[in-house]
């Protein structure tokens, strides 16, 4: 990671759209590089409308060779709903999308036994193909998350119960008076985590707004299933992190603000 003691980002105002229970890490590095925080959250997640074919599946967790958790809502969900049920954490074989997702799933009691070389799920999937055809496999998700995974695992031969673990949702009352700055450029960069975050604000803002706002603001996504997003809907992506982390966030945007000096917002 960058070193901070320069405070590299002295002067940038962000706006950071990741929901309050997972924000806190990307802005304390953030902060600790000398930005000004502009918190606009516009993702939510909630547990499922129906919560018993998770409850199904926890119930039989004894039974499963492996989990893959590919975020830390997918083990914080999964870990909420053992304790509201009464059910020990007990799992054979963990594997985790990525170090965060890893260590939110050590923080939770689960030793992770496997964290993917890129992290993303398409190349979690490809990793564990060979060890995984003929296993028994859980894989607890959010309802936007689509079955695409599953079925790259079930043709490398792998038992998949595939389970909505819980809900991707918009906030419904966005600020505001942040949606001004954000319409007005009034701020540096804007940070998405996720295609759910980008397409919220998207809708919040209008059709269009950000696609405009990119000649005057910078935009940062956290990997690449967020920047595909981004770039689908028009809207030019000026930072990816290398690393799909608040760390490698971070890092991408003060390498971004040292190879463009001159991309600062008007003071």
């Amino acid at each position: 990671m960058i070193d901070a003691s320069e405070k590299p980002l002295a002067g940038k105002r962000i706006v950071v759209t990741r929901a309050p229970e997972q924000a806190g890490e990307l802005i304390h590095i953030l902060e600790h590089m000398g930005a000004e925080i502009v918190p606009m959250p516009s993702v939510g997640f909630e547990s499922p409308e129906d919560s018993q074919p998770l409850d199904r599946a926890l119930g039989a967790l004894r039974s499963f060779d492996w989990v893959l958790f590919t975020s830390q809502n997918a083990v914080r969900f999964v870990a909420l709903r053992l304790e509201q049920i009464g059910l020990p954490p007990t799992i054979r074989q963990v594997a985790a999308v990525g170090p965060s997702t890893a260590e939110a799933a050590k923080l939770q009691g689960f030793h992770v036994d496997y964290v993917a070389t890129n992290h993303n799920a398409h190349s979690l999937a490809q990793e564990l193909r060979d060890s995984l055809a003929g296993k028994k496999v859980f894989l607890p998700r959010s309802d936007r998350a689509g079955n695409h995974l599953a079925t790259a695992l079930r043709e490398g031969g792998a038992q998949v119960t595939d389970v909505v673990a819980y809900r991707t949702v918009a906030p419904e009352a966005p600020d505001q008076v942040v949606l001004d700055r954000i319409r007005g450029a009034e701020v540096d960069v804007t940070v998405f985590a996720s295609p759910s975050a980008f397409h919220n604000l998207d809708g919040f803002l209008g059709s269009g707004e950000l696609a405009k706002l990119a000649e005057r603001v910078q935009f940062a996504a956290i990997g690449p299933t967020t920047a595909k997003a981004m770039r689908e809907a028009g809207v030019r992506v000026h930072i990816e992190a290398e690393e799909a982390s608040a760390a490698g966030l971070a890092d991408a945007i003060v390498k971004y603000y040292h190879e463009h000096p001159t991309h600062s917002r008007q003071q």
